[in-house]
């Protein structure tokens, strides 16, 4: 057995190959080498019609040097070969695809220099976030290409061109069921291609693709290419460097082709190719590089030459834990704290909302959760369960058109298991699940729990379990330590992908029980904060005024705030623009909210 890819790329950097479409227009194929007039331009069917023209490409690239070889298999989902009436042919045309590679890459294997196959995996030609095709149908045709790709010998998978971070996740929902299945288990490669103007085609902000691949532990190495030369690239490739844990990946065109004589021409020489790469491996520690459209064997040669006497740079990493919207990364802790969360989009606490839902008014919903985002908030609350509604059907209406139209990260707030699902299937970034407890024992928490390992979210756990609600700063620790050790240990999910609620009780009611309940929660956080430095906690801290007159509302829940942060939490689900900074709190209000937080009882007898 040879040397393992991964083995390999802990010794030295790897070289990709080139363009497999520049290298088979470059053979002047015809109608007849494609099959006939109505295959002619699938270049995937060409692994039957043609399998030397095939054979060539990766001949050439080998010949030059590449130490990685992709399949002839970029759009060979049925979702693209459907376009000529082969949708059916899709496993076996990855399975001959990747024979073919790996053959080649067989013969040019020696002990010194041994040659991998990656599977191609492209974006498809539909836009799930557009709503262009169903999660589901996309990864169901996913499940079918990286089944064939692995049957036919690959080492590798290479989810690459990525434009929309949904097609992304589901890609990944692929892989995960097929090597969950198999029992067997690839290194994946995840490269999204940055337009232009500096995001995906979606808008998305490579912060917000880096936070979205994050808690996915089968993605191997996160990267660029396509669509830009590597000048275009190199911002973008600097914040993956500074912020991606994983080795970097990088394959640009030979530069932005220029249209001349209706066919597009691209102007970069191996010479200037090599001379970026040198500098993105020595200055900023990309591990693997290669060449995208118009990179022919000469560019890879040099590349070849080039890793030879280049080692990567060592790379300083500043990975905060986050979560993010189809556009943008938030930070789930924020100096100085608290993250706000929005809490008016939701039909059991928001009296405007639930009325929007009745009447089904989807645009004004969409403002009113834009309203928050103007007020302060960085996330939003979104729970539409409603006694005598469809919540699957409501929830998918909001999270769809929130996904697009809103800019913040969503909080998933459901006790419904195929709710939560519907949420996650429709939004592109990474969200958070709100929430999980042991009220009834460990089965609904298993569910949602394998529903944020499968479509990489965070979650809230409240401190709550088969006796009830944790009153005791010591229950609510005990609580979170049972939770913790099932979600990571059993369930796979990290620390800092958990957020603990201790759980606020209303001081207004001056019930006895609950006097020192606010005292019990400050408590709670120092000590979970203590305990698993690297979860979160949030709170909804306008429970502990529920019951008092709006003024003294917002006055309490502000006091409230402040002392909980000072104890260590980080997030708060509040309604923004009703919490005050401490200054603007006259001191016999700020006095009076302190005494109430902390029960002194200046006149009891």
């Amino acid at each position: 057995m040879h040397t393992s890819f991964l083995d390999a790329l802990k010794r030295r950097v790897l070289v990709f190959d080139g363009a497999t479409g520049t290298s088979l227009q470059n053979q002047n194929l015809t109608a007849d080498d494609f099959g006939g007039p109505e295959l002619e331009g699938c270049n995937e069917y060409l692994v039957i019609s043609k399998p030397e023209a095939v054979e060539t490409v990766h001949r050439d690239f080998l010949e030059a040097g590449a130490d990685i070889i992709e399949t002839n298999t970029f759009g060979a989902t049925s979702i693209v070969l459907a376009e000529y009436d082969i949708a059916h042919m899709a496993r076996e045309l990855n399975r001959r695809a990747a024979q073919i590679a790996r053959r080649m890459a067989d013969a040019y294997s020696t002990a010194e220099q041994p040659r991998f196959v990656a599977g191609s995996i492209g974006p498809t030609t539909k836009l799930p976030s557009l709503g262009h095709i169903s999660f589901d149908a996309l990864r169901d045709s996913y499940i079918e290409q990286v089944e064939g790709l692995i049957e036919g010998g690959t080492d590798i998978l290479c989810v690459e061109t990525c434009q929309d971070m949904l097609q992304v996740k589901a890609a990944l929902a692929a892989i995960r069921r097929v090597f969950d299945e198999s029992g067997r288990q690839l290194p994946v490669i995840v490269s999204v291609t940055i337009e232009t103007m500096g995001t995906m085609l979606m808008g998305t902000e490579i912060s917000a693709a880096l936070t979205t691949i994050d808690p996915y532990d089968i993605v191997t190495i996160f990267g660029m290419n396509c669509a830009t030369g590597p000048k275009e690239m190199e911002e973008n490739l600097r914040t993956i460097c500074r912020n991606s844990p994983r080795p970097v990946f990088v394959m640009p065109n030979a530069g932005i082709p220029e249209n001349i004589g209706g066919h597009s021409c691209y102007k970069l020489t191996p010479d200037e190719l090599e001379s970026f790469m040198r500098r993105f491996v020595g200055e900023l520690g990309v591990n693997i590089i290669g060449g995208c459209c118009g990179t022919t064997a000469e560019h890879i040669s040099r590349l070849a030459a080039l890793v030879r006497d280049v080692k990567p740079a060592e790379r300083s990493i500043e990975n905060l834990p986050s979560v993010s919207s189809l556009y943008a990364s938030v930070p789930l802790h924020l100096d100085p704290p608290p993250l706000l969360i929005g809490e008016r989009c939701n039909a059991n606490g928001s009296k405007k909302f639930r009325e929007l839902l009745l009447a089904e008014r989807y645009d004004d919903m969409v403002a009113m959760a834009k309203e928050q985002i103007r007020e302060g908030a960085h996330l939003l609350d979104i729970c539409t369960a409603y006694v005598g509604r469809d919540e699957i059907r409501d929830m998918r209406e909001v999270v769809t058109r929130f996904n697009t139209q809103v800019s913040i990260p969503l909080m998933i707030d459901s006790t419904e298991v195929p709710v939560i699902e519907e949420a996650l299937k429709l939004y592109a970034g990474k969200a958070i699940v709100n929430s999980i407890n042991l009220e009834d024992g460990e089965e609904r928490m298993a569910q949602v729990l394998a529903l944020c390992k499968t479509y990489g979210a965070a979650v809230v756990a409240l401190t709550i379990d088969e006796d009830g609600m944790a009153k005791t700063a010591e229950q609510k620790l005990a609580i979170a330590k049972r939770i913790r050790t099932l979600a990571t240990e059993t369930y796979g999910l990290r620390d800092e992908d958990l957020i603990f609620d201790p759980l606020t009780f209303t001081l207004g009611s001056g019930d006895e029980e609950f006097r020192q309940s606010a005292i019990a929660t400050i408590e709670s956080i120092r000590m979970i904060k203590a305990a698993f430095p690297r979860c979160f906690i949030s709170l909804g801290v306008s429970n502990v005024s529920f019951g008092l007159n709006p003024q003294a509302r917002h006055v309490l829940n502000s006091v409230f705030l402040h002392e909980a942060c000072e104890a260590g939490l980080d997030m708060a689900i509040v309604h923004a623009s009703k919490i005050m900074p401490l200054y603007r709190i006259d001191e016999k209000g700020r006095a009076i909210a302190a005494d109430l937080v902390y029960d002194r009882r200046e006149w009891a007898s």
